[in-house]
């Protein structure tokens, strides 16, 4: 069993109670980095519909998940099926240290 008193063990800081449950709420915004492009701004402008735009990374690169400019984690991207539709996932390969930075 953890015991409290143990620094390694106990909860650590933050909201607790009604402030927690209120907090595990709030949606946040998560952006996933599936590479970059850098054209020129003569190609840039020459983009039409069904023009390509490619990317720094390859098919099977991990993409990187972020809150704000905050990486919070990478994973591979994959296909879902949900009611009927299929859609665009990532699983999670490794997950940053949230801690705050000291």
């Amino acid at each position: 069993m953890d015991d409290p008193a143990d620094p390694q063990t106990a909860a650590p800081p933050g909201p607790q109670g009604a402030e927690a449950s209120a907090l595990a709420a709030v949606p946040i915004e998560v952006t996933v980095s599936v590479g970059r492009a850098r054209p020129l701004i003569r190609d840039l402008l020459r983009l039409d519909e069904g023009s390509v735009l490619t990317l720094d990374k390859q098919l099977d690169d991990p993409v990187e998940l972020y809150v704000g400019d905050r990486l919070i984690g990478t994973g591979a991207l994959e296909v879902f099926e949900e009611g009927g539709q299929t859609r665009l996932a990532v699983r999670l390969t490794e997950v940053a240290d949230l801690k705050a930075p000291a």
